[in-house]
């Protein structure tokens, strides 16, 4: 099944966008505007055993305790390069789905979101080809991008990408009233 998405809704954030993370709860705030938390699948991308590329898995366990019924990608369960088709698979067709992932890039932007409607391409900055995925997403810049990408994503720093993560699984909360 190709989970290749159109966006859906008239949110604000019709492009990508560079956000700070205090502006992440706007984000969210549009989506929950659009749609139900049980209409709602949030692909958290990424695997445990990079520290850079952990951003989708810590989110995904935050997202799972903070109540969302519907999150692919955990700790214990990573939505990564060998299980991303199958996983994508699971998915209602009528679901709205928020695409999560770590990239890395600019200097500048390292520490910020590139969030909107419109799908993302997991692990691009590593040269592999898999789905596109999400009506809306996010990718969070934890690191500069180099021409090691592989060792830059192992030498990221954990606090950045546990902060990172705390952000964006906060702020969803937060715009569906999961949490105060």
């Amino acid at each position: 099944m190709n989970r290749e998405t159109e966006p859906k809704g008239q949110g604000i954030y019709t492009r990508k966008a560079r956000l700070a993370g205090e502006e992440l709860p706007l984000f969210f705030a549009a989506i929950a505007r659009e749609v139900s938390a049980d209409h709602l699948t949030l692909v958290c991308i990424g695997t445990d055993r990079s520290t850079g590329d952990a951003l989708g898995p810590l989110t995904g366990s935050r997202l799972a305790a903070h109540g969302f019924p519907h999150v692919i990608g955990t700790l214990p369960d990573p939505c990564d390069a060998q299980s991303i088709e199958e996983k994508l698979g699971s998915i209602p067709e009528h679901h709205t789905i928020v695409a999560i992932d770590a990239c890395l890039g600019q200097r500048a932007s390292v520490g910020s979101f590139l969030a909107g409607q419109g799908p993302l391409s997991p692990a691009e900055s590593v040269g592999l080809s898999l789905p596109r995925v999400g009506h809306y997403s996010i990718a969070a810049v934890v690191n500069e991008k180099g021409p090691k990408p592989y060792w830059t994503l192992q030498s990221t720093s954990l606090h950045r990408v546990m902060d990172m993560a705390s952000r964006i699984a906060d702020a969803a909360a937060s715009a569906f009233r999961l949490i105060p």
